[in-house]
């Protein structure tokens, strides 16, 4: 008996793998909108991607893969048995670019398959929300081809590549944290009208000092640490230049005039976009290839100076799990997750990400002749979200993934070491000003055309 219930399970797991989203067995996958399935799963393969290229690159994983016998060329042999694999490859920053370049092309195909497609109706729209299993074949395809690339010139061109989509998704990133701000300050001040108003206002003002308070207890580590009296121009200009913007985009923010128009703007989004522009400069001051003005946080940790803890490194040594990188991660998988679930009422904000105001925003089910619950299809009449920009989000996603798995280095050829590189630093600080200038658009922009519905 109980084989028989786990071969229906596996049954039933299988149509959810085959099947279309609208047709998902609720016991197998979530009870909820189809738009909603597909994204989630489809971010699914990103981070399974994400997860598979933070174990190649994990410390000593080539080490542990030579033991094994009769694996890697120049590894432990068996007699008889000839090692083939080249380990070289299959870990370190060599194996993040392949993976990485595979779930972008994967992405990237499908980008290009789901443009214009209009509703559910579209047979396209069928590709989209199911045949997941057929998709993961795909993907596992794509991603052993990547693997038999030759070295040449592949991973320098795709570092380029890896450079300006990483600009492109911080953009995304802050647009998805701006819509994430709003909607959090739009429910709590309506929570507010409606009950204890003393709370949540305590709590919006709690949240708010907490944010303004990190990012500048953020710019006094960046002066002691990461600038010098004679040294470090370029930090000091950084730091106190995106100091002054945000200062701007703060007071802008509660100017009587964009609180006419823009009731929903106010504090607490400004001070998250701080401390968001405070990363995204922490991390741009971490890829300059000068020592002295970029300390590693062990470094620092251990109150150790960098004269004396420079000559311990070799040379083109990547330190992989270093601060800022986590935090990369933390915020993309937390984007991610967002980007998936979100229904936003902004009007601004669905312009930007390609979405429809208000369309699929209650989840429910379907029953059907046969007992079975069902997910909801929602998109019959048109779709909640642009199928093909979604997937282009997520290609680059991907290459953003893979910047900051190898921090921003660049391999060097001659030599076979990775190095920090100025064009990783101006990169990420261009895209700090440019993410600062785009905010502010959305502040002063029913100013600036009052004809225009921006609600």
């Amino acid at each position: 008996m109980g084989a028989c219930m786990a071969l229906c399970s596996l049954a039933s797991c299988a149509s959810c793998l085959c099947g279309s989203a609208p047709c998902l067995l609720c016991g197998c996958c979530p009870s909820t909108n189809n738009s909603t399935v597909t994204r989630l799963v489809f971010s699914f393969f990103l981070l399974l991607g994400t997860l598979v290229s933070v174990i190649m690159i994990l410390p000593g994983m080539e080490t542990q893969l030579r033991k094994i016998p009769g694996f890697c060329q120049g590894g432990t042999t068996i007699p008889g048995i000839e090692n083939h694999v080249n380990c070289n490859v299959i870990v370190g920053y060599k194996s993040v670019y392949r993976m990485c370049f595979a779930m972008a092309c994967f992405f990237f195909l499908f980008s290009a398959i789901m443009i214009r497609v209009r509703s559910s109706k579209d047979p396209r729209a069928a590709i989209q929300n199911g045949f997941w299993f057929f998709k993961f074949l795909i993907l596992v395809g794509i991603t052993v081809g990547a693997f038999f690339i030759p070295d040449g010139t592949f991973h320098n061109v795709w570092f380029y590549f890896g450079i300006v989509g990483s600009f492109m998704f911080i953009l995304i990133q802050l647009i998805l944290l701006i819509d994430f701000a709003h909607s959090w300050n739009e429910v709590w001040v309506r929570n507010a009208e409606e009950g204890n108003s003393k709370c949540w206002f305590s709590g919006l003002l709690f949240f708010t000092i907490l944010h303004y308070v990190l990012a500048f207890a953020a710019i006094v580590l960046f002066y002691l640490y990461y600038t010098k009296p004679d040294d470090c121009a370029e930090h000091k200009f950084f730091i106190s230049f995106n100091l002054i913007l945000c200062v701007i985009i703060s007071v802008v923010s509660i100017l009587p005039k964009v609180q006419d128009v823009s009731p929903q703007s106010g504090l607490l989004q400004s001070s998250l976009i701080t401390l968001y522009t405070m990363y995204v400069t922490w991390s741009a001051m971490t890829n300059n290839p000068n020592r002295e003005c970029n300390p590693s946080l062990l470094s620092l940790v251990s109150n150790v100076s960098t004269a004396e803890a420079t000559p311990t490194s070799s040379p083109g040594m990547v330190q992989w799990w270093d601060a800022q990188g986590i935090v990369g991660l933390i915020i993309f998988l937390f984007c991610t997750f967002y980007a998936s679930i979100r229904s936003s009422s902004n009007a601004q904000v669905n312009r930007l990400m390609q979405t429809e105001e208000g369309k699929g925003s209650g989840g429910g089910e379907e029953v059907g002749e046969d007992g079975l619950r069902r997910a909801l299809d929602n998109e019959e009449d048109g779709v909640t979200y642009s199928y093909s920009f979604f997937h282009f989000h997520l290609f680059l996603a991907s290459l953003y993934i893979m910047m900051t798995l190898t921090n921003w280095y660049k391999s060097d050829t001659t030599t076979q070491a990775m190095q920090s590189s100025m064009p990783a630093v101006w990169v990420k600080i261009c895209s700090s000003w440019l993410s600062l200038a785009l905010y502010m658009w959305t502040l002063v922009a029913p100013l600036i055309f009052p004809n225009r519905d921006f609600n």
